[in-house]
């Protein structure tokens, strides 16, 4: 099948970065939020994201107008029945997301295939909500989208190989490179990096050196762009700790462990980044 209208649900950080990507790929893009507040934050966000794009040389002030012109913003799921592919890309919360799928499948006619960009939770659980399991995959795009060059493409059991093929042609017309996983808690990616980030806090944790020779091991020892404190940062320690959690129930093993502390740092919402404190402080100073 021929991939020409994409549905992105949510336009958060990930979302918004699926949405742009879509567009300026030639893709007709809507793209939803839960009100018009969060849909008009997410839109804005697109159009920085262009206009730094436009800033670094990738694009050209008419590609970024054409792109801005593909895009349709809504608060209204009715209006994602026109789609061929749709991509979830909503709050990491699986009852949620089985509830969007069953929301979906009722609205969207046969053809069209249903994507999830979670990052570890069950797909087949999403897919097993609707009527078409055979059209639904993982399609886990990394952050930021319109810069990482991977996406991990997930089949789960249920998943037909004309779903996978046609995911693959999606997200090569993106321009990514895509690698294929089967479904499994944290497929390839998070399988491997979540063990490594748990036990770099655990190094720093147990005292065995500073945050800043950790990382700095990491980036020059190992050729690392960035240390694993800096980049546990940067996902979120929410994300990590709540992805750590999902693997280590599935799996019982202790690698997945999530370290206390962690555990104190999300209690505290010393979350990375977006709080502006992780194990690095990102707040502005006051003059």
């Amino acid at each position: 099948m021929e991939i020409k209208v994409v549905g992105v649900v949510g336009c958060g950080l990930m979302g918004s970065g699926i949405a742009e990507i879509a567009a300026r790929a030639g893709y007709r893009t809507l793209v939803s939020e839960l009100d018009g507040d969060l849909l008009n934050q997410g839109l804005r966000r697109i159009e920085a994201s262009l206009a730094k794009a436009i800033s670094r040389g990738k694009i050209t002030p008419q590609e970024r107008d054409e792109a801005l012109a593909r895009i349709q913003g809504t608060t209204n799921l009715e209006d994602f029945a026109p789609c061929d592919l749709i991509v979830e890309a909503i709050t990491e919360d699986l009852e949620a997301k089985k509830r969007l799928f069953a929301t979906l499948d009722d609205l969207c006619p046969p053809h069209t295939i249903l994507a999830s960009n979670t990052s570890c939770l069950s797909i087949t659980e999403m897919a097993a909500v609707t009527r078409r399991g055979d059209k639904v995959l993982g399609l886990h795009f990394f952050n930021p989208a319109p810069v990482m060059k991977l996406l991990e493409l997930v089949r789960t059991i249920l998943t037909s190989d004309e779903t996978v093929a046609v995911g693959r042609r999606f997200g090569e017309s993106l321009g990514k490179r895509v690698i294929v996983a089967k479904e499994m808690p944290g497929f390839i990616i998070s399988r491997l990096l979540i063990p490594y980030l748990l036990n770099a806090i655990r190094v720093f944790e147990n005292g065995l050196a500073t945050k800043e020779d950790i990382d700095q091991g990491m980036v020059l020892g190992c050729n690392h762009p960035m240390g694993p404190l800096t980049l546990a940062d940067f996902i979120g320690l929410d994300t990590i700790y709540k992805i750590a959690d999902m693997m280590f129930d599935e799996f019982k093993d202790p690698i997945y462990a999530a370290p206390p502390l962690l555990r104190r740092m999300v209690l505290a919402g010393r979350l990375g980044q977006k709080t502006g404190q992780g194990f690095y402080d990102y707040r502005v100073p006051v003059s």
